[in-house]
C-alpha cells in the first residue's frame, strides 16, 4: 500500500535551536519548487522576485499540524507562522495591506540554517496587527500570522536550491 510506513528514525543530537530568521515571501505562483520526497529540489523559472523580512529575537515561530481523517480519507496540513517586525512605518503599512490582501507564498529559514516552503497548493492567509505598547519599552511594531493549508508538511529546500531562491531576493 502507497500509505505504508518505509523507515524509522535514530537518536537525534541534541544541537538544534528554535525559531526563525528570516521571512521570504513571493506572489503566488504554481508550482514554485520541484518537490521529491520532502524536499524541494529546484526553483520554478517563473518566480523571480523574492523579498526578505529580517527576522530577530524569539516569537517568530512556524507551526505544522498535520491532521488525517478515516471518515473522509483525507489529511490537511495547518502551517501557522507568527512573525514580528519591530517598528511601525508608513512603507510597512502600505507592504503590509498588499500582503493582507493577497495570496503570498511564504519561505522561512529557521535558526538551523533551514529553509522550508510554505502555502504551496494555495497561498497564505495574513493578519497584521500593529501595535505601539503602552509602556516605554513595549514593542513598536508588527506581528504577523500567517496560515496556510497544505497537503504536506512543507518541503526542505535542499542546498543548491536554496542558493538559486536566495538569488532571487529582490
Amino acid at each position: 500500500m502507497a500509505c505504508d510506513v518505509t523507515q524509522g528514525r535514530s537518536k537525534v543530537c541534541k544541537d538544534g535551536l528554535g525559531g526563525q530568521t528570516a521571512l521570504y515571501l513571493y506572489n503566488s505562483i504554481e508550482d514554485a519548487f520541484t518537490v521529491v520526497a520532502g524536499e524541494a529540489t529546484a526553483v520554478n523559472a517563473g518566480l523571480t522576485a523574492v523579498f526578505k523580512y529580517e527576522l530577530e529575537g524569539d516569537g517568530n515561530t512556524l507551526e505544522q499540524s498535520m491532521e488525517g481523517s478515516r471518515l473522509t480519507g483525507s489529511r490537511v496540513n495547518t502551517q501557522t507562522l507568527t512573525t514580528i517586525l519591530k517598528k511601525i512605518d508608513a512603507a510597512t503599512n502600505a507592504e503590509l495591506n498588499l500582503m493582507v490582501a493577497g495570496y503570498p507564498q511564504a519561505v522561512v529559514e529557521d535558526r538551523n540554517g533551514k529553509l522550508h516552503a510554505l502555502a504551496l497548493d494555495d497561498g497564505m492567509d495574513f493578519t497584521a496587527v500593529s501595535s505601539s505598547g503602552g509602556a516605554k519599552s513595549d514593542m513598536n511594531g508588527y506581528t504577523l500570522t500567517g496560515v496556510a493549508t497544505t497537503a504536506t508538511l512543507a518541503p526542505i529546500l535542499d542546498d543548491a536550491t536554496a542558493t538559486a531562491f536566495k538569488a532571487l531576493v529582490a
